[in-house]
């Protein structure tokens, strides 16, 4: 019997503080720094973003998420046997412990199961995705719980607005399990590090201190050029090795970066922009987060149903890039 991989449950967390446009402007106007609710709105279609608390990890934002995951799939957290999740802010710098194993102890996972971090920025999740349907398809797991969590406030450079507008925290995750029926129909994920040097933070560990800079670096203009072109490749390559047209499309749902982009990128694809899911209105972009945080709350809102096609792409610092295809 053919096994495939299928999402039974999703779930999503944002922190409670909630920042308008409007309060960051007025934060920023303290040190100098201008911008205003229409510039942001214009550049991103940005209108507000989460901050997690000074005492709310990655870690914490991924249990939330999980657990609401697990209700909606109908597991407990011992019916897990591998945890991944996909994060750019993991819990420590040196990125051990794993934030998955971190993850794995606040759920009180006893069962030895695997658990493991990936890191492919704001193409993560669907990266996680993607390794999870592997695993589950060469047998060696059954029941995964992906999750993509980000504190990305932690790292953001309050005297640059041209990034730290556009940036919020949250978690989102899903349950997938292994299934008689096609569930991830396809995926196909892509790097090109000759990119590295447009969306970084370039500081490393050096003697117990950054070396470096600890602050999120991005070249706008570079990234949006070559985010327009590798998602529209992408998207037609899943959709050709599932077999399935763009006009079967039920939902596109986009890394939430740049209203922008994601209106391009359907507009590529002939799809109506009713079909597109955009929460970067209210969530700004949470990088890994962004994908699972769209999915669940199309999900939950009805919008996405049983048997609907959903494609998932995402482009990220490395550069990298990814789509899967799922039928829910």
């Amino acid at each position: 019997m053919t096994v495939y991989s299928k999402i039974t449950g999703t779930g999503s967390y944002l922190p409670a503080k909630r920042v308008s446009n409007e309060q960051l402007a007025a934060q920023l106007a303290e040190q100098g720094i201008e911008t205003s609710h229409e510039w942001i709105v214009t550049r991103s279609g940005i209108e507000a973003r989460h901050y997690a608390a000074a005492d709310e990890n990655s870690s914490d934002l991924a249990v939330h998420a999980a657990r609401k995951a697990l209700e909606m799939a109908g597991k407990q957290p011992e019916d897990i046997d591998l945890v991944l999740v996909a994060s750019s802010t993991p819990d420590f710098h040196g990125s051990f412990p794993s934030t998955a194993c971190i993850v794995q102890q606040k759920l009180g996972m006893h069962n030895n199961s695997a658990a493991f971090d990936v890191q492919a920025v704001c193409s993560g999740f669907v990266y996680a995705l993607s390794t999870a349907d592997a695993f589950i398809r060469s047998g060696m797991h059954k029941t995964v719980l992906v999750i993509g969590a980000e504190v990305f406030s932690r790292i953001l450079d309050f005297t640059d607005r041209t990034t730290c507008v556009l940036f919020g925290d949250g978690a989102g995750a899903v349950v997938l399990e292994a299934s008689s029926e096609p569930g991830i129909l396809a995926s196909k994920l892509h790097a090109d590090g000759r990119h590295s040097d447009i969306l970084s933070v370039p500081g490393s560990l050096a003697q117990g201190a950054i070396a470096g800079s600890g602050f999120l670096y991005m070249d706008g203009p570079a990234v949006f050029k070559l985010a327009v072109t590798v998602l529209e490749e992408v998207a037609h390559e899943v959709l050709d090795a599932a077999r399935v047209r763009p006009a079967d499309i039920d939902w596109l749902v986009p890394h939430q970066a740049n209203l922008r982009i994601m209106k391009g990128t359907a507009k590529k694809l002939d799809l109506p922009l009713e079909k597109m899911v955009a929460t970067v209105g209210e969530h700004g972009n949470t990088s890994a987060a962004s994908i699972p945080l769209a999915l669940d709350q199309a999900v939950r809102d009805g919008r996405i149903k049983p048997g609907h096609n959903v494609l998932m792409e995402g482009v990220g610092g490395g550069f990298t890039w990814g789509a899967v295809l799922a039928r829910m």
